[in-house]
C-alpha cells in the first residue's frame, strides 16, 4: 500500500503527475517542472512535504540523549525554537539519516527525519533512546508545507495574523516559532529549507492543511513537484540521502564534516570510527562537477580520475545554469582530468566547488 499526504486529492486535481516516492503518492510535477524550479528560483513556489516524519522527544534527559545520538552538537540550541543540522550515524560512522532537530526546552525537542528512512529510523531513535528515559512520540497529526523563494516569506507573511507577522519577520534562519494563520489555525514556521532559496516550512494541523495551501495558492505561490525540488537542492549543493550518503557513508566522505563537532567529553555514537578516519585519511571525497556540453550527469556514472574509479551520485541538468551538474564521490587526491563514462563515450567534465547556485544566481567558477 502506496501512503497518502492529506493533500492527494489537491494534487491530482491540479493534473500533477504522481509518482512513488519512498512508499508515498507524490506529485514530481504540475506540468512544467523546469517552470516550477524557475518559479522557486525567482519568486515563489510551495511543495507538499507533509511525508517527512516529525518526532517529538520528551524527558528530563533529552538533551543529553541527542548529545549522544547526534554528531552535531546540541549545545549550540540555547534559544527556544532554534534548529540544527545533523547527520545520526551507526557505531562504524556511517550515516543512517540527516535530519533537523528544533529545542524547546531542555526536555523537550523536535526532530524532522526522511520519509524513506521513517521505519529505520524511528527503530533506532527507540533503541537508542530507551536508556535515557526519553518518550519518542511520532506526529502523524502534522502535515508539512516547504514555502521557497525570494517572495516567499513575504507571501507567507501576509497570511499571518497582525500580530504574529513581526515577530516571524525576525526570526532568523534555522529558527521556528509558533503563529497563527488564515482563519486562525495554529502555524509552527520554520526559516529552513531545501531549496538554497529563503523561506518557510510550514507545519500545520493536518486538518487544515488544505486550507492553508489553497490560501498560498491564492497569495500567487506556485505548487511544486518533487522534480523540482531536485534540481533546486542539487544547484544549492544539498545532499539527498540514499544518494549522496548511506551507512556506507561517513559525513567526512559526504563533504559533511562540517556538521561534526568532536567536543571534549561527547561521546556521541559513531564518533570513534569518525576520529579513525580522521586520523587515517579520507579514502574517498564528494566533488563538484559541471559537463560543459550538451548531455546529462546522471546517477550511477562512472567516473575516470587519474587515481582510478568514481561514481555520479547526484546529477541532473540544473535549470538555472543550463547545463548539467552533480555531485561525485572519487578517490582522494589530485584527480587529474576528470570523464564521465556517458554511455561508453568518456566525456570530459570540470571539478568545482559547490553550491553551484546562491541566491539565484550561478556560483563564481561555474
Amino acid at each position: 500500500m502506496t501512503d497518502k499526504t492529506v493533500l492527494n486529492a489537491t494534487h491530482r486535481a491540479l493534473g500533477a503527475r504522481m509518482v512513488d516516492f519512498g512508499g508515498w503518492d507524490m506529485p514530481i510535477n504540475y506540468g512544467s517542472q523546469i517552470e516550477e524550479h524557475h518559479a522557486v528560483r525567482r519568486d515563489a513556489g510551495m511543495f507538499d512535504v507533509s511525508h517527512m516524519t516529525v518526532v517529538d522527544l520528551h524527558g528530563a534527559r533529552t538533551r543529553d540523549f541527542l548529545r549522544h545520538l547526534l554528531a552535531n552538537s546540541v549545545d549550540k540550541l540555547k534559544v527556544h525554537g532554534k534548529a540544527l543540522y545533523s547527520c545520526m550515524l551507526d557505531e562504524q560512522g556511517g550515516v543512517i539519516d540527516d535530519l533537523i532537530v528544533y529545542f524547546f526546552d531542555d526536555s523537550h525537542y523536535r526532530v524532522v527525519v526522511n520519509a524513506a528512512t521513517r521505519a529505520k529510523d524511528l527503530a533506532w531513535i527507540e533503541k537508542q533512546a530507551a536508556p535515557f528515559g526519553v518518550e519518542v512520540k511520532e506526529r502523524p497529526d502534522y502535515a508539512m508545507i516547504a514555502v521557497q523563494g525570494p517572495n516567499a516569506r513575504g507571501k507567507v507573511l501576509d497570511l499571518l495574523h497582525a500580530e504574529d507577522r513581526p515577530r516571524i519577520e525576525k526570526l532568523g534562519k534555522f529558527a521556528a516559532a509558533a503563529a497563527q494563520g488564515p482563519g486562525g489555525m495554529p502555524l509552527f514556521v520554520a526559516r529552513t529549507g531545501y531549496t538554497g532559496e529563503d523561506g518557510f516550512e510550514i507545519l500545520v494541523p493536518e486538518e487544515k492543511a488544505v486550507a492553508l495551501w489553497e490560501a498560498l495558492a491564492a497569495a500567487g505561490v506556485r505548487p511544486a513537484g518533487l522534480g523540482a525540488r531536485d534540481t533546486l537542492r542539487l544547484e544549492a549543493g544539498m545532499n539527498l540521502y540514499g544518494q549522496d550518503m548511506d551507512e556506507t557513508v561517513s559525513p567526512w566522505e559526504a563533504n559533511l564534516g562540517w556538521t561534526i563537532v568532536l567536543d571534549e567529553g561527547r561521546d556521541f555514537i559513531g564518533r570513534a570510527a569518525l576520529e579513525k578516519q580522521k586520523a587515517e585519511g579520507v579514502k574517498r571525497v564528494m566533488v563538484g562537477l559541471v559537463l560543459d556540453e550538451k548531455g546529462v550527469l546522471r546517477h550511477g556514472q562512472k567516473v575516470l580520475t587519474a587515481n582510478g574509479e568514481g561514481e555520479i551520485l547526484s546529477g541532473s541538468f540544473a535549470p538555472t545554469l543550463e547545463k548539467a551538474v552533480a555531485f561525485a564521490r572519487i578517490p582522494a587526491g589530485e584527480p587529474g582530468d576528470i570523464r564521465v563514462d556517458i554511455r561508453g563515450r568518456e566525456v570530459p567534465v570540470r571539478r568545482v566547488k559547490y553550491p553551484f547556485v546562491r541566491d539565484g544566481k550561478p556560483c563564481e567558477g561555474i
